[in-house]
Parts: C-alpha cells; structure tokens; sequence
C-alpha cells in the first residue's frame, strides 16, 4: 500500500538531513565519555562517582525516546527537534558552572533527553517516508548514533587538551544550536493524512494477523528488546575491563570497542536491506540469532587476536537489532502512534544495555570471572529468540502485505 510520497527524491533528501542531525545532536552521549578523566580529575571523585554523569545520560536517554517519540506525533519533528537543541545546549551550560557531582549529573540527565531525539524519534519519523526503502531509510538514520561516536570523541580531544573539558561542551552547546535548529526547518513538511491512512490499513491486517492488541504487542516487542539488550551490553559495556583482566590493556580494549562499532554500522545498513526483502521480523530473528553465535565464541577464545576478530563479528551482528525494532513497530502499529511506540520499544532496548552492564558487573563480582557472565548473556538473548519465534508463528507479515 504505497503512496505518492513514499521513496521518492524528497525522501532521500530528508534522509540526507536526518542523517547529519542524527550524528550532531547525539554528541552529548560520546562526549560525556570523553571528558569523564578530567571531570574527575577535577572533582576529585571515586571512579563510581565520575561514571554517574554517564548512567544519567543513558537513563535520560531512554526516557527521552519515549516522551520526545510523543511528542513528534502530536507536533512533528520540527518543534521536538528544537526543543530537544535548546535543551541540550542548556545542559551543557549548566554541566560547565556546575559546582559538584551531584548538580554535574543532573545536568547530565537533561543532557540524555535532549541526545535522545536523534534516535527513536528520527527512526520514527523517517519512516512515515518510505514504504519500498524503509528498511535501510531507518538503518541509516540509526547509523547516525555510531558515526557520531566515531567521528566526535577524535575532534573533541584536541579541544580538550588545549581548553579543558568546559569548553569541549561550550563548543558542542553551539554547534547544537547552530546545526541543528536550521537543519529542523528543512524537515517542516508533514504526512498527508491520506498516506497516514494507507499505512494504518496494511498495519491493521498485520496486526490481525498476530492475534494481539497494538498495546499487547508493545510490551511483549519490550520484552524482547531488555533480554536482547542485557546480552548486547556485556561485550560493549565491558569488553575493556575484560582486556584489562586478561592482561592486555585498556588500550587494545578500547581498538576493540572501536571494531564493534564499525562492524555495527555496516550492520546497520546490511540490515536494513534485507528487512527491505524480508520483513523487520525475521531481520529481528537473524540479527538475534547471528549475535548469539557471537556470544558462544567468546567463550572458548579469549587470545588477543581471537578477540579482535570476535569483536569485529559481534559487531556485525549485532548492529542492526535495534533499528529491526523499531521497523516491526512500524509494519504492524498505526503510523499515527509510531513516535510514541517506537520510542517505548527502543526505551527499553536502552534499559536492557543499562540493566546487563550493571548485571555483567555483578556477575564478575560474585564469580569473579566474566565466563558466567557470557552464559548469562547467552541465556538472555535465548529468551529474545523464543519471544521472536512466537510472533513469527503467528504471523505472516508479507503474506498480509500482498494481500492488503
């Protein structure tokens, strides 16, 4: 059920743009990583105390999806993009003339929601845009989160041993506003209703199709997302104290980290290609699948060369999981409610990677080996493929497509 606005020259024009806010706006996340050392240093804070600022980023982050993915259905993606610019730039103020850590990390926190339009809600809205393409259209908007931590962390640290971490965020307070205010003009062209309708006919049947209320199907895609997200974590989280452990340094930890990254963002987009094929379903369960088998190897492998490879295939794994959400949402929930419900979904993606770091730190603690801590990823991303096995034998979205 296409219409005349979907994949057409606009669309990959506000795909262009979407793109280049995406990796500014989402800044905030990296650099609050970035200048973690010399806020602590300056604070004199416990490694615990200097890592806060970070966990209410995430934590803002999350919920910032959610309340921001609202707020695109009721207003458009224009005014919540501007609101979320002017609220980041102010959390960056307010970080710099913070006078302790407890005011640092509120500032933080508002910091997160304001990042957090540069995901869900730009996933969301993309996605009203295309029908043929919608599956790399969201993909790449998701890459925007992992070229940002690629490109920004490199430019920030010059800046940071010239001028100090107060002005690192000085800088990304202007450039937030500079950037992104006038890029969100450019994205002031709404939906037809009658494309609205088109959509919300073709996701009805799917819907039909599973047997579940649109609510229902929210929450068990939630689910699905934690367990699937707590596994995702252990790696990404924790994949430097690992190296540390092993002897091999923070140094090589963080190369790996980068790897994962990288594998990621190709992930993303191979992903989306084949969810243009196949559906957000079964990209969902392959992704699930291929990540699993990521987890197992780690295992039994832990050589210096051996987890450079691993991390390289974990990240080519798993990087197209979460955009897969957000396409299931869309496929079978009215286009109306997609802000709203994509950001819900993605939420609780983000609260399984918070959950499973501090989890995978908990299990080292008590085992005092990240082996069970593998299993344990293990056993939950078993629980996101049964969850995804289920809908899939319930359901048969292209089979529904064709017919709508």
């Amino acid at each position: 059920m296409t219409h005349a606005i979907h994949d057409t020259r606009y669309s990959w024009l506000r795909l262009l743009i979407t793109l280049v806010i995406a990796t500014v706006v989402t800044v905030g996340m990296w650099a609050v990583i970035v200048v973690m050392p010399a806020i602590e240093s300056q604070f004199g804070a416990s490694r615990a105390e200097a890592s806060m600022p970070y966990t209410l980023t995430m934590i803002g982050f999350a919920l910032g999806n959610m309340w921001l993915g609202q707020l695109v259905d009721r207003l458009g993606v224009t005014q919540a993009l501007i609101g979320a610019s002017v609220v980041s730039a102010a959390s960056y103020l307010l970080a710099t003339i913070a006078p302790n850590m407890v005011l640092l990390s509120l500032a933080h926190l508002l910091l997160g929601l304001g990042t957090s339009v540069g995901f869900g809600p730009l996933m969301a809205d993309i996605s009203h845009w295309f029908l043929r393409r919608r599956g790399i259209a969201v993909a790449l908007v998701a890459s925007g989160n992992y070229l940002s931590g690629a490109i920004w962390p490199t430019l920030l640290s010059g800046i940071l041993e010239r001028e100090g971490w107060q002005q690192v965020y000085l800088t990304l307070a202007l450039l937030t506003l500079a950037t992104v205010i006038p890029l969100s003009l450019l994205l002031r062209r709404q939906v037809p209703a009658e494309a609205h309708n088109t959509a919300a006919t073709a996701a009805r049947l799917r819907a039909n199709s599973v047997g579940l209320s649109p609510r229902t199907l929210q929450y068990i895609l939630g689910i699905a997302g934690i367990a699937c997200c707590v596994a995702m974590s252990m790696p990404q989280v924790h994949i430097v104290s690992y190296c540390v452990g092993l002897g091999y340094g923070p140094a090589v930890g963080a190369e790996m980290l980068s790897l994962m990254l990288l594998g990621g963002v190709v992930s993303r987009i191979v992903s989306g290609l084949v969810a243009d094929r196949l559906g957000g379903l079964y990209t969902l369960l392959i992704g699930a699948v291929l990540q699993c088998v990521a987890l197992f190897l780690f295992l039994p492998y832990d050589g210096m060369v051996s987890l450079y490879v691993i991390s390289l295939l974990f990240g080519l794994s798993q990087g197209g999981i979460v955009p897969s959400y957000a396409l299931v949402v869309r496929e079978y929930m009215p286009p109306q409610e997609a802000g709203a419900r994509v950001g819900f979904v993605l939420m609780m993606t983000i609260m399984g990677m918070a959950l499973g770091g501090w989890m995978t730190g908990w299990v080292y603690d008590i085992s005092g080996s990240y082996q069970l801590a593998f299993v344990n990823g293990i056993l939950w991303n078993g629980l996101n493929i049964v969850i995804l096995l289920v809908l899939l034998g319930r359901s048969r979205p292209r089979k529904v497509e064709a017919l709508a």
